[in-house]
């Protein structure tokens, strides 16, 4: 695997922590990405020559750091000169505080993803920009290929994806997981997203392909990191999320044998039932234990029943 293929591997499967950890941080989603996007940049630059490091991303993520670092510095060293020709130190006449006292960089990285996840999904958001920047922050895909996958242009999407971060600063949206009674309302709204990702793949609005085989697949992964983090003390969420697994992964059972060779559509009376895809069946079953209770687990069931009854 050539070092330009190692570092997109490494990308994909680290920045959403990468992000999520520089959110907190900084407070602003936008500017996490761009520090990751920064490090990935330094990776493709230095790694070619220097190999790929052992813990690649712990390496990505001590570049990153160390540019936010240095760029508060620059920050806090430009407003002490203007103080100083200023003779003032701070409007009220106090030595201003040190904005370095307050970055903190301890390690809180499953909570961290899952502040990621409920931001990209925040209601303030249009549902396209959900989507579109779940896919970007958390599903760690480029502006082309989420376009690609929706079947606009590049330019288009990265409007999209720049107006949902705007949206977010401008409304000062906490990177914070919501609590008590929201955190219910709007752990439905992240399933949405993720359902509305796995639909588009499963069904596809537009295009010539009746599927897109990788939307589906990230609404999984999406879907099992999401009960993976749930809240311990809030089980239902995480029963949510694993029967929204489970639907998942008995629909996408049935991908390979939907089509034909040409890819024209087979209805399910047709469908060569061999070619099935077992393993997803089997993790079917796996997430739909995962359920509460007896009542949620049947509802589940007759809902997968109705699955294999389509096309």
């Amino acid at each position: 695997m050539t070092v330009e293929r190692t570092v997109e591997a490494v990308w994909r499967i680290e920045s959403a922590r990468l992000i999520a950890a520089l959110a907190r941080v900084t407070g602003d989603v936008g500017l996490a990405e761009d520090l990751a996007q920064d490090a990935l940049v330094a990776a493709l630059d230095r790694w070619p020559s220097s190999s790929v490091p052992d813990n690649p991303g712990a390496w990505l993520t001590a570049v990153a750091r160390r540019r936010y670092v240095d760029g508060v510095r620059r920050q806090v060293g430009f407003e002490r000169r203007v103080a100083e020709i200023g003779r003032e130190l701070a409007v009220t006449g106090n030595q201003a505080e040190n904005p370095m006292d307050e970055i903190e960089f301890d390690e809180h990285v499953e909570d961290d993803v899952l502040r990621l996840i409920f931001t990209a999904c925040h209601p303030v958001l249009p549902r396209d920009g959900r989507v579109a920047l779940t896919l970007k922050l958390v599903g760690g895909l480029s502006t082309e290929q989420i376009a690609r996958s929706f079947l606009v242009t590049v330019p288009t999407m990265a409007a999209r994806i720049t107006r949902a971060k705007k949206s977010l600063r401008e409304a000062r949206v906490a990177f914070e997981v919501p609590v008590g009674a929201e955190l219910a309302v709007r752990f439905a709204d992240v399933l949405e997203v993720v359902y509305l990702i796995f639909n588009e793949g499963y069904a596809a609005t537009s295009g010539e392909s009746w599927y897109r085989a990788d939307l589906c697949e990230e609404a999984m992964r999406l879907g099992r990191m999401l009960a993976a983090l749930a809240p311990a003390n809030e089980p239902a969420n995480a029963s949510e999320a694993y029967g929204l697994v489970a639907l998942m992964e008995i629909q996408a059972s049935r991908i390979p044998a939907r089509t034909g060779p040409d890819g024209s559509p087979i209805t399910l009376l047709d469908q060569d039932r061999s070619r099935w895809n077992r393993l997803a069946r089997a993790e079917f079953e796996r997430a739909a234990a995962r359920t509460a209770n007896e009542t949620e687990r049947a509802h589940l069931l007759r809902r997968a029943a109705a699955c294999v009854s389509g096309s």
